[in-house]
């Protein structure tokens, strides 16, 4: 029987409550994590949108941008309830038994609003956070120009603010195996 979910928070009842990460590991995950998924909806309907993104510790929450109008707009503002995620695969595991094969993984989700940040100030401050993080050697006013009027206006930028999080990781270095089967291909090693 499906468990009832109605009511509760979006981080109830995780099933595997052994890869459940702790916050300090969360914050330092979402440093470095390289691309992050928007999932948005309207009329019923769910986008998911991969972006670039800057966990701005400071405030609590995670920076992306977009263009100034289309679906993310759209959605956004019609519903600013979002949740994100971030995550990094590392390698196939195989198994000797079908519902074990596995893979290594770390992720992260997110649970806010968004909002579109319209103050200039706070926008620039948001998209040279997101520019740092991914050029850090560069720098505004000497390797690149710095953000102009003319490009604020061209851009939205969102600021998601984190209501709740969650941080999973499975890194084994071997899934799960049976004693009870031997694999017919015997060059077949399970790591």
């Amino acid at each position: 029987m499906p468990r009832e979910y109605t009511h509760m928070r979006p981080t109830a009842f995780q099933r595997l409550p052994q890869y459940k990460r702790e916050d300090n590991w969360i914050r330092a995950f979402l440093r470095t994590a390289q691309v992050g998924h928007i999932a948005s909806s309207r009329d019923g309907q769910p986008f998911l949108t991969p972006s670039t993104f800057w966990f701005d510790e400071e405030n609590r929450q995670i920076i992306f941008h977009s263009n100034i109008t289309g679906r993310v707009r759209s959605n956004l503002e019609s519903n600013p309830r979002v949740c994100f995620e971030a995550s990094e695969m590392g390698r196939l595991l195989p198994s000797n038994v079908a519902l074990e094969f596995s893979l290594q993984y770390r992720s992260v989700i997110v649970f806010g609003k968004a909002r579109r940040i319209t103050e200039p100030a706070e926008a620039r401050r948001a998209l040279y956070g997101l520019i740092q993080k991914y050029f850090p050697k560069m720098q505004a006013g000497r390797e690149y120009r710095e953000i102009t009027d003319k490009e604020l206006k061209r851009t939205s930028v969102y600021a998601i603010r984190i209501e709740e999080w969650s941080g999973k990781e499975n890194w084994k270095e071997r899934a799960d195996q049976s004693d009870e089967w031997t694999p017919l291909n015997e060059t077949w090693s399970g790591t």
